[in-house]
């Protein structure tokens, strides 16, 4: 008897532990309970009841669910009242405006939320919740019975940004790449798209005003990008996304919660656009000036002292304004060399005008009369300015503290200048969140920068405002994930290095600090691989290999 209840309660325990692998939700929530009983089953045909919300539409979110898991299960939703429904969407103005409530019963589910941001995140978890065939793009016809377990989730991100930056200024992917990135994002409840639009390897965006930014600004002749013994291969490359595919991309990011946040980069990193305009924008036009074809930073900046080139950006941010109906705009500010200025008699008037003798203020003064320009705008129309954290070496007092600092290199001290200063701030570090750097050190690892130390338990375990007082909390805004692609020019690299260290940085960005766990998490990972395989995306599989 002893044995057989040893074998039972052995066999009990293998039975809750599967139950248990059958909830493997990223980002992990901040509070779910299981509760005992049957699972709720699907129907082939539900009856759903949604609260009506002014402007955006609860009934929207959900029919855009319903598109994502009708191809791969074949159920159908129809309204219904709140007392017949099977699904009912519940408006609780007391949540937070990205909060949720789930609860599921055998009988029914319950969502709550005050806004519909809420409705997408908390059926983003059903679907996770569901059998991972549910991401099939056809019928799954080996699943008869679609089903979740019965929880009860109360859910809210611990961070209002929680991004993801693909730059395309040095290679370029084309924008079902750039749709496959935002369905990434999606899976993990990301919601900022950085968009790296502009290099000195290549201006990747039509502005109507300036034709030859695409014209002559987004090809070079090398598809590599020379370093080293790694010589310009003599490749004609490029390609740009007119404003039409930039509309439909940001239709495509909305319909997911996703605000895209476009980076022009200027005055440095601009030697695409000194090259397509050195009349208006080189401190030398004389000489020539090429797209460049190399890695590193180029000295070809745009010379801040010309009234036409501050009319340029200028006119830039007014059309990239129209295309991009979100907060903010990125204009850099990164490894700006000011070798050119100090050569450039204007720009040295310049600086003697302002009464600086730093030549990086020549920086902060081109950009706070584009900061002007915006303000000038219709209060729809308005933007807030995100600079990296290399500003901070000038003099931002004209900026004020309406401003967002990326902090990068040195990030958390640099976070934490910007915050004693007043501003906002952003934590991207280099290391571990460049996610295009090598994930191991192994000999299949695809080229690119690093030496493999940046795995996916290294980057989890990055401790976002690890040590923070208190009284500066609360200009942390969240964490960023960043790709530069000096190394990588196709789309399936892009998938590789991505996976699965975005989903590390997304619970970095959703879950309590308390409440992360490595090893709880590379647990809960190993559902993503059919997921990924589903979705036929490359991977890292070295966290999903048996041990």
């Amino acid at each position: 008897m002893k044995l057989k209840s040893l074998i039972f309660a052995a066999l009990l325990a293998g039975s809750y532990q599967a139950m248990a692998q059958e909830i493997s939700l990223i980002p992990q929530p901040e509070e779910m309970k299981e509760t005992t009983g049957k699972k709720f089953v699907f129907k082939s045909k539900m009856k759903v009841a949604a609260d009506t919300y002014p402007g955006d539409s609860i009934e929207w979110v959900f029919e855009n669910f319903e598109k994502e898991i009708t191809p791969a299960t074949g159920i159908r939703f129809k309204n219904s009242s709140p007392k017949k429904a099977d699904i009912c969407l519940v408006l609780n103005k007391k949540l937070g405006n990205e909060a949720y409530t789930l609860n599921i019963t055998d009988r029914n589910i319950t969502i709550e939320a005050a806004r519909p941001a809420g409705f997408h995140y908390a059926l983003t978890t059903l679907k996770q919740l569901m059998p991972a065939e549910v991401f099939s793009a056809t019928a799954v016809k080996s699943i008869t019975e679609w089903s979740v377990p019965l929880v009860s989730i109360t859910d809210e991100p611990e961070f209002g940004w929680r991004g993801f930056m693909l730059d395309e200024g040095r290679h370029f992917f084309g924008k079902e790449v750039v749709k496959q990135v935002i369905d990434m994002m999606a899976l993990y409840k990301m919601n900022r798209f950085h968009w790296h639009l502009t290099e000195d390897q290549g201006w990747r965006i039509e502005i109507k005003k300036y034709p030859k930014l695409t014209e002559t600004g987004a090809w070079r002749n090398s598809k590599g990008l020379g370093w080293g013994d790694h010589k310009p291969d003599g490749q004609h490359y490029g390609g740009f996304y007119s404003q039409d595919d930039i509309r439909e991309i940001v239709k495509y990011a909305q319909e997911r919660f996703i605000e895209i946040v476009p980076e022009i980069d200027i005055p440095g990193h601009s030697q695409a656009a000194v090259a397509s305009y050195p009349e208006l924008l080189a401190c030398d036009p004389e000489n020539k000036h090429e797209v460049w074809l190399w890695q590193g930073v180029s000295t070809d900046v745009i010379n801040v002292a010309k009234p036409e080139a501050v009319q340029f950006a200028k006119d830039v941010i007014d059309e990239i304004s129209d295309l991009f109906p979100f907060g903010y705009i990125h204009l850099g500010g990164d490894e700006c060399p000011t070798t050119k200025w100090e050569q450039n008699d204007a720009c040295k008037k310049l600086l003697s005008e302002i009464g600086s003798e730093n030549f990086r203020d020549l920086q902060i003064h081109f950009y706070k009369q584009l900061q002007d320009h915006i303000a000038g705008k219709e209060s729809s129309k308005q933007k807030r300015l995100i600079f990296w954290n290399e500003v901070l070496h000038g003099n931002t007092a004209p900026l004020g503290t309406d401003i967002t600092i990326m902090a990068w290199v040195g990030a958390n001290a640099a976070a934490k200048d910007a915050a004693q200063r007043g501003m906002e701030t952003i934590l991207s570090p280099q290391i571990p969140y460049y996610i295009n750097r090598k994930q191991s050190n192994l000999p299949t690892e695809p080229m690119s920068q690093g030496n493999g130390s940046e795995t996916v338990e290294a980057v989890y375990a990055y401790q976002p405002m690890n040590g923070v007082p208190e009284n500066l909390q609360s200009k942390y805004k969240g964490v960023q994930a960043n790709f530069w692609t000096e190394w990588v020019c196709e789309a399936d690299t892009v998938e590789y290095l991505m996976l699965p260290r975005l989903a590390a940085v997304a619970e970095a960005g959703w879950t309590p600090q308390a409440k992360r766990n490595y090893t709880d998490f590379e647990n809960r990972l190993q559902s993503q691989q059919k997921i990924y395989e589903l979705k036929d995306w490359c991977y890292g599989k070295h966290v999903f290999q048996k041990k």
